[in-house]
């Protein structure tokens, strides 16, 4: 079988970029033909290496040029770059035939549906269905995106990563399943003895991850606890020089790192994982924390922390954005080393539900199906 991704780009170390990587190849290495083409990956080289089977190729688009320009101009350069985006895409598609076109932006359907002919195609929902809703993005932005969500009633399926969302997601086609995101879990049988007098976030300096809550449950956790550390890995983001000046002057203990490459070492360095996003499609820094012994403590925030967390089991779930209960179950893990350890005991034990080796059958099977219905509907 042979499959076409279209993605925006594979050029930083990111959750999406992480994943897709390790599912083509895993697709490669299990019979697959597969195809890359990214939209804007220009001269970035990639940041995670692709099975050498894979095909791969840059459209070379660079939508970012839209913003040179303002008003008129930027909506007409908008519209020369996606007539260019459909040229290229067609002649990829031909070049390629692929039996299935996967696709992992909604901005991006449009146009795969002008140019897909009958190939199926499947979108990946890894932003939230309510993103420019959380986001608060301005009223052009989210009725842009609203329109856009009715095409997915075109494609062959709409793949969620959770529940919920694929019932935010159901309002609009009614071909919608949900598949987990694999995750990239500890290789060892060697998780963390929960002993270290610190914990650990990892996420990005943007608002959605919320590091302005982060700091004000260190700051409570700090009062009680001042021989505790925080430590931040955190790479680019609009809010890094405020979020950083923040802490320099905090005095409540937080070393802020760059991101790691070898961020499952450093898990196992900490006792304790954090989580204060104010939406998640996802999360995969909870089952990636939790495959390395880390009992972990997240909001309940849409929708992920509530798909991968057993509240009370191997973390907690913290509800209505209060950040006072959320410290207080920081507390009690720091105060209770045995509880450290068993509830990071059963999140190792959890985590294994997103092996590559558990996802990736059903992936086989989707495709298989979507295929075989093409096919003989």
């Amino acid at each position: 079988m042979r499959l076409l991704y279209v993605t925006d780009a594979l050029a930083i170390y990111g959750g999406i970029e992480r994943v897709l990587t390790q599912k083509v190849n895993w697709l490669a290495e299990h019979g697959y033909e597969v195809c890359v083409l990214t939209v804007n990956q220009g001269k970035e080289p990639l940041c995670f290496p692709l099975h050498s089977s894979v095909q791969y190729d840059d459209l070379n688009i660079l939508f970012y040029q839209q913003y040179r320009f303002v008003g008129w101009n930027r909506w007409l350069k908008k519209h020369q770059l996606n007539c260019l985006f459909r040229h290229r895409l067609s002649e990829r598609i031909k070049v390629f035939s692929p039996d299935i076109i996967i696709c992992t932006s909604l901005e991006y359907v449009y146009s795969l549906l002008l140019v897909k002919g009958l190939i199926p195609l499947v979108f990946e929902s890894h932003s939230s269905c309510l993103c420019e809703s959380f986001e608060h993005d301005g009223i052009c932005r989210r009725l842009y995106m609203r329109y856009m969500k009715h095409f997915v009633k075109q494609t062959a399926m709409v793949v969620a990563l959770t529940e919920g969302d694929a019932a935010e997601w159901r309002k609009y086609s009614s071909h919608v399943c949900v598949i987990p995101n694999v995750v990239s879990l500890n290789p060892s049988n060697v998780i963390s003895d929960c002993s270290a007098k610190s914990a650990i976030f990892v996420g990005r300096f943007s608002g959605q991850k919320d590091i302005g809550s982060l700091l004000r449950i260190w700051s409570v956790v700090h009062e009680q606890y001042p021989d505790w550390k925080l430590h931040i890995y955190g790479g680019y983001g609009v809010e890094k020089v405020k979020r950083i000046t923040e802490i320099n002057s905090s005095g409540t203990n937080i070393v802020v790192h760059e991101p790691s490459a070898e961020i499952i070492e450093r898990y196992k360095e900490n006792s304790i994982f954090l989580l204060t996003s104010k939406y998640e499609p996802f999360g995969l820094v909870l089952p990636e924390a939790m495959s390395c012994g880390l009992p972990v403590v997240a909001f309940d925030c849409p929708y992920g922390p509530a798909d991968i967390i057993t509240d009370g089991v191997d973390g907690f779930l913290v509800k209505g954005r209060d950040c006072r209960s959320f410290a207080e179950k920081v507390c009690m893990l720091i105060d209770d080393m045995a509880l450290r350890k068993k509830m990071g005991e059963s999140g190792a034990q959890s985590a294994r539900r997103f092996d590559t080796s558990v996802i990736m059958p059903v992936w086989d099977s989707l495709f298989k199906k979507i295929l075989n219905h093409d096919r003989y509907s």
